[in-house]
């Protein structure tokens, strides 16, 4: 680019009359279009020629921290999931901001073989509940299984807090608490089955509902775990 090029905070503190701090929240919160495109970076580079404007609905307001709900393929890293194309059209009024890609905590992470629910998140709220007190949330698994049941089976996973219920002839629906890595397929090793699938579909008081496979979603305002 041309030596006449600046960095795009200072061409927004010159146009708008604001600080350099101003200019830099309204850029990192997505409010700033350079030729008609959104720029996040308050240290990209603009050339005179080049358009830049404020949307309408900006605002200086700190960015809210986002937790993002995947339905987690099995066997995919559920980090790489994490891309804008993937995002679900389902509940999608809350603005992409690439910055909600950033300092995300996995949370009640799963087994890699496993599918289904799986949440990220930027708000300690929800670290402190699911991360720092995960044997107060319950968890609701699908697992399908092969092998036969030992005698009096079911009544050995049905043990403490765990709640373990037949589907169909090959399928358990699991309900426990802070269940710790690999503890279902152990569990079930134990009474003679083997799982070949696992899938969550509820933490707390959060379905995944209707989610795809393989997309996110952000976690609305009025939802909580």
């Amino acid at each position: 680019m041309s030596d006449e090029t600046i960095r795009l905070s200072k061409r927004v503190m010159d146009e708008k009359g604001c600080s350099r701090r101003e200019a830099e929240l309204y850029i990192e919160g997505g409010f700033v279009l350079v030729d008609g495109v959104v720029v996040e970076e308050p240290g990209a580079r603009v050339a005179p020629a080049q358009s830049v404007a404020l949307a309408a609905d900006a605002t200086l307001l700190d960015i809210v921290p986002v937790t993002i709900l995947l339905n987690k393929p099995a066997g995919a890293d559920a980090l790489r999931c994490l891309v804008p194309e993937a995002r679900s059209e389902h509940a999608a009024k809350e603005r992409f901001l690439k910055r909600h890609l950033h300092n995300l905590t996995p949370v009640l992470p799963l087994d890699p073989s496993a599918s289904g629910l799986f949440v990220f998140t930027q708000d300690y709220r929800v670290i402190r509940k699911l991360v720092d007190e995960p044997g107060s949330v319950e968890q609701e698994l699908i697992v399908d299984v092969d092998g036969t049941i030992v005698e009096n089976g079911l009544a050995q996973l049905n043990q403490g807090a765990t709640k373990v219920s037949w589907q169909n002839e090959r399928r358990l629906r699991f309900a426990v608490k802070g269940p710790k890595p690999s503890q279902v397929e152990r569990m079930c090793g134990a009474v003679g089955l083997t799982p070949t699938a696992i899938r969550r579909l509820r933490i707390g008081r959060l379905p995944m509902g209707s989610l795809p496979v393989g997309q996110w979603r952000y976690l609305l305002g009025y939802e909580r775990f």
